[in-house]
């Protein structure tokens, strides 16, 4: 009964339109008073306290630095050195674009804010290229995805905490999966290009002393993730310091260094960065309280005994919790479901040995593939309106990456090397 009025609250909230961390409130809410004997303000408790976590100030100062770096001049410079390196090839503005995406990833840690920064550039440069603009406007979109996976990563700052997992052991697990999704989209892009014939008009060309030139320019932005990384790996600060580092570092490169941060663009900065937080720490607050209630009435418990008897083969488990997630993934932001799904499935891949850092990998890469996914897609709204390209062509164009996503997640799913060939140099 009680499990019942949860979820089924929850599904109505949804169904009529309520943003998703009111109808995860409201779910609690209705399913404590009807059918429990707990007071109503543990929802306000657990939301409460559940952000009075060091750990989880990680997510605003990386989303601060992310959006720094974007105003800053940072992604200019990265753009710059992509189109040195691999913008000669057919499709070049695709690759380009795909390129400069897995760069900025390593230095935002959000799949938004990447395709914001990237996709303002080239989308209008690939259209005025007579690219296709839903191929254009898909290319960011998918490939933006990736900010979640290449570290630093908020989701798996949020997995670490709800888990219990080291992030930095996160972070290292995703940049191989990363790389393997970013080079996958990329055969994609360039067998796409060829097909329709996009041919490089600038850069006809490999220059190494362009891609010097360009890679000289970049320095300052490249340091990002070796100070952020190093600085976790060689036990200098925690990635929630890691992240402050970030702004700061962010804030120097882009006011003294490449001159391009005024104060206007400093209001605008920690505008979007404060508007976006709050939604994301009233997510994380009553997606708490939600999961709160679950542990209580024991459904992780109940939904693991479910699949066990199914079956014991942890594969097909991992098969068929990919499946979930990649729907799960089409209606509800990566934040929420991570915050309510990491209690119910972590324990049931566990007890059948699957490692808690493998999982994580795999838990945010599907998610990651709910960016471009309608009718939620945030990727796809971002690309539609930076680059001004109708949403259904968009979502038309995006169909042959997220195949290819989501044969990279099955590979990582059935390879756990993948992910946890780094976290095991460290060990």
């Amino acid at each position: 009964m009680t499990i019942a009025l949860l979820f089924g609250t929850l599904a109505v909230c949804l169904l009529i339109g309520v943003p998703i961390a009111i109808s995860l409130g409201v779910s609690a809410l209705v399913a404590i008073y009807f059918g429990s004997t707990l007071p109503l303000d543990i929802i306000a408790q657990k939301a409460f306290t559940s952000l009075d976590s060091f750990p989880l100030l990680a997510i605003p100062f990386f989303m601060l630095a992310g959006i720094l770096m974007g105003k800053g001049g940072v992604s200019k410079r990265l753009l710059n050195l992509a189109t040195a390196t691999v913008g000669w090839i057919t499709g070049g503005l695709s690759l380009v674009t795909i390129v400069a995406c897995m760069f900025f990833a390593a230095i935002s840690g959000s799949g938004p804010a990447t395709v914001a920064a990237i996709g303002g550039f080239m989308i209008p440069a690939m259209i005025e290229r007579k690219y296709d603009p839903g191929f254009a406007a898909a290319i960011p979109a998918t490939a933006g995805s990736i900010g979640v996976i290449i570290p630093p990563s908020i989701p798996f700052v949020l997995f670490g905490v709800i888990g219990s997992v080291s992030v930095g052991d996160m972070f290292l697990a995703g940049i191989t999966p990363g790389l393997l999704i970013g080079v996958s989209l990329m055969i994609v892009a360039f067998a796409t290009s060829k097909k329709r014939d996009y041919r490089p008009d600038d850069v006809e060309t490999f220059k190494f002393k362009n891609v010097l030139r360009a890679l000289n320019d970049a320095k300052w932005a490249l340091l990002i993730p070796v100070i952020i990384l190093g600085g976790i790996y060689g036990g200098i600060f925690s990635p929630t310091e890691a992240a402050v580092v970030a702004v700061v570092y962010a804030l120097i490169i882009g006011v003294f260094v490449y001159k391009e941060l005024d104060m206007k663009g400093l209001y605008e900065s920690f505008r979007e960065a404060i508007i976006i937080n709050v939604t994301t720490m009233i997510i994380i607050g009553l997606s708490v309280s939600f999961a709160y209630f679950m542990t209580l009435e024991q459904i992780p418990e109940n939904i693991a005994n479910f699949l066990t008897g199914v079956t014991s083969n942890a594969l097909i488990i991992l098969l068929m919790i990919n499946l979930l997630l990649l729907i799960v993934g089409m209606f509800i932001d990566t934040i929420s479901a991570l915050v309510v799904l990491t209690p119910i499935l972590l324990p049931v891949v566990t007890t059948l040995g699957v490692d808690p850092i493998h999982f994580g990998v795999i838990l945010v890469a599907n998610l990651a593939i709910g960016f471009v996914t309608p009718p939620l897609g945030v990727n796809l709204f971002v690309a539609s309106s930076v680059g001004r390209v109708q949403f259904e062509k968009i979502a038309i164009g995006v169909l042959p990456f997220v195949f290819t996503m989501i044969l990279c997640v099955v590979l990582i799913t059935f390879v756990p090397e993948i992910s946890l060939w780094l976290p095991s140099l460290l060990d």
